[in-house]
C-alpha cells in the first residue's frame, strides 16, 4: 500500500545516511522527492536516478540548508518544478563533539547554525505555501541526545533540543491551518558514519538498548512516512523516539 502517492516531499541533507534511507522509502510509497545536499554531488546524481527509477518524480538540489536566502530561493525553484510541498522534513545535520572546555565558539555557532537555524529557515521558506494550501507535515529530525543530553556533545544537544521547542511551538501556531509539526528524535542508528567507530564501541553500544541492536535509517524513515501520511493526520507537537528503548 501506497502511503504517500500526490505528496510532495522535501528532504533537507539526503545525499547519505538517513536522509538516503527516507528518501528511498519515501519514494517506495509513491511520493514525488525532492531533496538538497551541500557538496555530495556525485552521491546526490546517484540517489537522484535511483528514486527515479523507482517511478516517481525526483531532484536534488545543491543548497545550504543553513543559509537563509537560500533556503527562500530553494523552495521557489522546488515550486517551479513541483508546484506543491506536502512535507517538509528538517534533516541536515553536523556534529563537532568536544567536552565544553575544549569547544571553540566557532564549533558551538556552526553546529547551532547547521543543525538548529536551518529548521528555521526551511520551515519558515514552506510555510506560505503550506498556509495557502491549508495542509502540510512537517517533521523535524531531533536526536535522543535533544532528549537527555549527553557529555562531550553540548552543542549538539542544545541544537536538538532546541529543535523540540520550536517545533512544538510552531505546531501551535500553525495547527488551525492544518498544518502538522512534528519530531523523530533517533537513538543509534547506524550509518556511514557510525560504521567508522570500532566493532567493540558498536557493541557496546547495542549491548545498551533493550532491543540489543542499533538502528537502521528505514526504522527512521518508517517513522517518517507515519507522520508525514494521513495515518497521523490527528497528531502534532509530539516527539517520537526512534531509539529500540533507550530512553525508556
Amino acid at each position: 500500500m501506497k502511503l504517500l502517492e500526490n505528496k510532495t516531499v522535501l528532504i533537507t541533507g539526503a545525499s547519505r545516511g538517513i536522509g538516503k534511507g527516507i528518501a528511498t522509502v519515501f519514494a517506495e510509497h509513491g511520493a514525488s522527492v525532492v531533496f538538497t545536499y551541500s557538496s555530495s554531488v556525485d552521491a546526490a546524481n546517484t540517489l537522484e536516478a535511483e528514486l527515479q527509477a523507482l517511478g516517481v518524480k525526483a531532484k536534488g538540489y545543491q543548497s545550504n540548508a543553513a543559509d537563509f536566502e537560500q533556503a527562500q530561493e530553494l523552495v521557489e525553484n522546488i515550486l517551479v518544478d513541483f508546484s506543491t510541498i506536502d512535507v517538509l522534513i528538517n534533516n541536515a545535520g553536523i556534529t563537532k563533539d568536544n567536552l565544553l572546555m575544549r569547544i571553540s565558539e566557532e564549533d558551538f555557532d556552526k553546529v547551532i547554525e547547521v543543525n538548529l537555524k536551518s529548521v528555521f529557515n526551511l520551515t519558515k521558506a514552506v510555510q506560505r505555501t503550506m498556509l495557502k494550501q491549508r495542509h502540510g507535515s512537517i517533521i523535524n529530525m531531533s536526536s535522543v541526545v535533544g532528549v537527555k543530553g549527553n557529555a562531550g556533545q553540548s552543542n549538539y544537544a542544545a541544537s536538538k533540543a532546541g529543535i523540540i521547542g520550536f517545533s512544538k511551538s510552531v505546531a501551535l501556531e500553525l495547527g488551525s491551518r492544518n498544518i502538522r509539526c512534528n519530531v523523530i528524535a533517533p537513538g543509534f542508528i547506524e550509518t556511514e558514519m557510525t560504521a567508522k567507530l570500532s566493532e567493540e564501541v558498536v557493541a557496546g553500544w547495542r549491548s545498551g538498548i533493550p532491543l540489543k541492536r542499533g538502528g537502521t535509517p528505514n526504522d527512521v524513515a518508517n517513522a517518517c512516512v507515519f507522520l508525514a501520511s494521513d495515518l497521523s493526520s490527528y497528531i502534532t507537537g509530539q516527539v517520537i523516539n526512534v531509539d529500540g528503548g533507550m530512553l525508556t
